[in-house]
């Protein structure tokens, strides 16, 4: 194969049927150090999983609430179909890569390799770079929030502001962010998904039980506002149920797993969608059937009724505690990307992982993220209004038309069959998403923007 290209792995013409890997020196210390190619298939599902499920799921009642039973469970079911096929097709092409003598282990390098090196550096580096350290913010923000309504449960005049519970849970992110590698979270993502189960079952428990109580409130199933609200409403649902199923780091999460690689993603992808299905539709189905046209953003919002909480405070508290936790998680898994690049910039590959030579940059620059990152959520609260329209832009391209682009371009289906018309409808159709994921964007944060100041108590 001769000299071997910066960012991939090649493979000896001998191994290649197998995918084994030459010796680790071809690779950059971002490769080499934290895509460490070690996983299972399941720890597999346990990345992509905590990659995917989260806090997201309790929007999904109030984007019910702005489309309806019907259209609502029709849109968030095809979405689950098209997202399992988007990431399958990643992975057949990155195994048929692999199998060919380049495994490519970061979106970048598929960019690179299939589309050309200026679609790698300048559109799908910075726009995955962006989406995941802006999920790094989100999730630090969230946290926050999180602490500060457990605090408010039990002392409903505390003085602490929100920014105060953001650097106190940016504290936990700070401390896991040294995880030498990718594949060295695999506890933490198999436990985050235990969470994920859990506090879905407790949200779901908790609707059944309010729509059943005497004071449940009126139960109406129409979509409120004028047409044009209503319109834009529908917009907002779409956009809100299209984003919960992101991922954008499919390359980096097979590039953990051990070779032979074939068949294993797939594996992955099975665990991952069960618990989505699991998750998803029963969150949105109870915690709509509960609370109807009047779900809030987040179902946390109706548990806590207009007057007193419609839950005893101990259950509340559990089911923001398993949030918390689960926050962790996700905030470390986003937070890989950034990891790998600084670890390419600046270790030394030729020296062993644990060196003071390259233990010593990791501490540094891996802690200035995190401080850096729980900075911007602590002075931009409102950060999710923001993140919402980077998602729109960045996280429907990397997810769903992408992998449309680089199967037809890699393996060039027939132009009279199926598959080549399909991933080009789900192309058109994904980027029909972006214009009104952004359309609602942009709405919310007009709307918001009165609210709008650094270091606000929201």
């Amino acid at each position: 194969m001769g000299t071997v290209v910066a960012n991939s792995i090649e493979l000896s013409s001998a191994n290649k049927e197998n995918s084994i890997v030459q010796s680790p020196e071809e690779l950059d210390a971002g490769a080499l150090f934290v895509l460490k190619s070690r996983g299972s298939w399941l720890h597999c599902g346990y990345h992509l999983t905590t990659s995917i499920v989260g806090p997201v799921i309790f929007s999904f009642p109030f984007a019910l609430s702005l489309l309806g039973w019907v259209p609502g469970l029709l849109i968030t079911a095809v979405q689950a179909m098209v997202t399992f096929y988007s990431y399958n097709l990643l992975s057949v092409v990155l195994e048929h890569h692999a199998q060919f003598g380049k495994r490519q282990l970061r979106f970048r390098d598929m960019a690179r390799d299939i589309l050309g090196p200026k679609w790698g550096k300048f559109f799908v580096g910075p726009l995955q770079f962006a989406i995941c350290y802006g999920a790094v913010i989100a999730c630090i923000l969230l946290g926050g929030q999180s602490l500060k309504f457990i605090y408010l449960l039990y002392n409903e005049s505390g003085k602490m502001q929100l920014y105060q519970f953001i650097t106190i849970f940016g504290a936990v992110p700070l401390f896991l962010a040294q995880m030498p590698s990718f594949h060295s979270l695999r506890h933490i993502n198999f436990a985050s998904l235990l969470l994920v189960l859990a506090y879905s079952a407790c949200i779901t428990a908790g609707s059944i039980r309010i729509g059943n109580s005497r004071n449940a409130p009126r139960k109406d199933y129409s979509i409120k506002g004028s047409e044009e609200n209503r319109i834009l409403g529908a917009i907002n649902g779409i956009s809100i149920i299209a984003t919960t199923y992101g991922c954008g780091i499919i390359p980096e999460i097979q590039a953990t797993i051990a070779p032979p690689v074939k068949g294993k993603m797939f594996k992955g992808l099975c665990i991952c969608f069960g618990v989505i299905l699991s998750t998803y539709f029963s969150v949105a189905i109870s915690g709509y059937w509960a609370f109807g046209n009047q779900s809030k953003p987040t179902i946390l919002y109706n548990f806590m009724g207009e007057d007193k909480p419609l839950l005893p405070i101990w259950f509340l508290l559990v089911i923001n505690i398993f949030t918390l936790m689960q926050l962790v998680a996700v905030t470390v898994i986003y937070l890989q990307p950034t990891n790998e690049i600084f670890e390419k910039w600046f270790a030394n590959p030729k020296m062993d992982q644990f060196s003071a030579r390259n233990v010593m940059p990791r501490l540094c620059f891996r802690s200035l993220t995190v401080i850096f990152a729980t900075l911007i959520a602590a002075m931009l609260p409102f950060f999710g209004d923001i993140m919402a329209l980077f998602g729109a832009f960045g996280i429907i391209p990397l997810d769903f038309i992408l992998p449309m682009v680089l199967y037809n371009v890699t393996f060039k289906p027939s132009k009279k069959g199926i598959i080549f018309w399909g991933n080009t409808l789900i192309a058109v159709a994904s980027s029909t998403i972006v214009v009104m994921g952004a359309v609602a964007s942009v709405r919310q944060i007009i709307l918001d923007a009165k609210t709008y100041s650094l270091f606000a108590n929201m």
